[in-house]
């Protein structure tokens, strides 16, 4: 089974957690463009959100209706995909330059699932970590950070400036905290266990369903 097939698996099994009338917010990514395809294919009739401007346009064009997040205030469910995840939970997500937005929406959802092919598990984070940074006193923010590079694109759906951090990454929560510190940092690309609810990982042979710290 290629990548592309086990992405179509594992967002088709999230799909099915899609209840009817109810609000659920959708990711960023390659993946999550096959969680698209698969509500378009349901029909299921939700309350749909989108963490980024690409998504929305595909789901309209998929005839899927996207409305403005203001409208909510609470989500039963998000889907979404991680470049990397951790034995314990952690994940780092942000590859597609929207990780406020994906970290607004996971949290507030009651359920927070994550999609992945069998490249994205590893067995400890690491560098990059993808970061979204204030444009006021971006050079101090710069200067405080150290080892990063600034991307060569567009800003953030929230106007922020996209980087990637290539320091030490083996204490994913010390790292955050350290990231949570800085004042011209609006969002970083480590999403905690208690933030996910379900990981959805598909491999050549099978589908396995997890939650943080263990196997169900």
């Amino acid at each position: 089974m290629s990548t592309e097939e086990e992405k179509r698996l594992a967002a088709e099994t999230a799909a099915e957690r899609i209840e009817p009338d109810s609000r659920v917010g959708l990711g960023t990514g390659t993946t999550v463009a096959y969680v698209l395809d698969a509500i378009a294919r349901r029909g299921v009739p939700a309350r749909y959100v989108a963490t980024s401007p690409q998504t929305a346009e595909v789901a309209r064009s998929l005839g899927i209706t996207v409305e403005e997040f203001d409208a909510l205030d609470e989500l039963d469910l998000a889907i979404d995909g991680a470049d990397q995840i951790a034995p314990d939970g952690w994940l780092v997500k942000g590859r597609g330059g929207a990780q406020l937005r994906e970290k607004i929406v996971a949290a507030s959802a009651r359920t927070f699932v994550v999609i992945a092919d069998s490249s994205k598990p590893v067995t400890a984070l690491h560098a990059p970590i993808p970061l979204e940074l204030r444009p006021f006193g971006l050079r101090a923010t710069l200067r405080e950070l150290g080892a990063v590079t600034l991307r060569d694109v567009g800003p953030s759906p929230d106007g922020g400036v996209l980087c990637d951090y290539h320091g030490d990454v083996s204490s994913a929560r010390a790292l955050a905290e350290h990231f949570e510190s800085i004042p011209g940092i609006s969002a970083h690309g480590l999403f905690a266990p208690e933030l996910v609810s379900e990981i959805i990982v598909a491999t050549a042979k099978t589908v396995t369903i997890s939650t943080p710290g263990g196997q169900q």
